[in-house]
């Protein structure tokens, strides 16, 4: 994804004064959102978890909200349906739903994410797709509710890695292909060091 990765390096801002390791990418990802690139990301993402042994998938599953256009391109490209999980919960919402529990690292809270059962069940073959692989926690609790579901989890995604966060190594445990398509190996007051993904 070279592109993704010259847009990092031309749009990206560090953020410091306490936020060391926190990288704004409003133009991309979090506000901004480019077709064209969202579009060439999940082919991306199926070709990656495809060459690394996933098949069979039958949803893709992400956060709101900025994971949902990568997690939508990814869904489109493998032919599957795509659920998000909730950061607040509707009164539309079933009851009962799966939960777990997450501390937004940009926000600063913790937030627990719902999952209807109506949408993700034990004979599902899911995909987790987020937009930052960091510290892993948030991917950890979107494991949790795949594992209440019953269903099975093929492989992670997320659009960036930010290296220096040790989400990976959180994560490998697991035994599954995790993919990135981009890599953050630093980000302070000199700039962003960005090169390309893993897995």
């Amino acid at each position: 994804m070279n592109a993704l990765i010259q847009r990092i390096r031309l749009e990206g801002t560090p953020l410091g004064h306490g936020n060391v390791g926190i990288v704004k990418l409003d133009s991309l990802i979090n506000h901004q959102l480019d077709p064209q690139l969202t579009l060439e990301m999940g082919q991306a993402f199926k070709a990656r978890l495809e060459a690394a042994g996933v098949s069979g998938v039958t949803r893709v599953l992400t956060v709101e909200v900025s994971g949902i256009a990568a997690a939508l391109t990814t869904a489109l490209a493998f032919g599957v349906p795509m659920v998000y999980a909730r950061k607040t919960r509707p009164i539309t919402l079933s009851p009962d739903p799966y939960t777990a529990s997450a501390v937004s690292r940009t926000k600063g809270n913790e937030v627990t994410l719902s999952v209807s059962r109506d949408f993700l069940s034990s004979s599902d073959r899911v995909i987790i797709i987020d937009d930052f692989l960091a510290s892993g926690k948030t991917l950890m609790a979107m494991v949790d509710i795949v594992r209440q579901s019953g269903a099975v989890l093929l492989g992670l995604g997320g659009i960036v890695e930010k290296t220096y966060d040790g989400g990976r190594a959180l994560l490998e445990p697991l035994g599954i292909p995790i993919v990135s398509l981009a890599c953050i190996e630093s980000a302070d007051e000199t700039g962003i060091v960005v090169s390309s993904g893993k897995g």
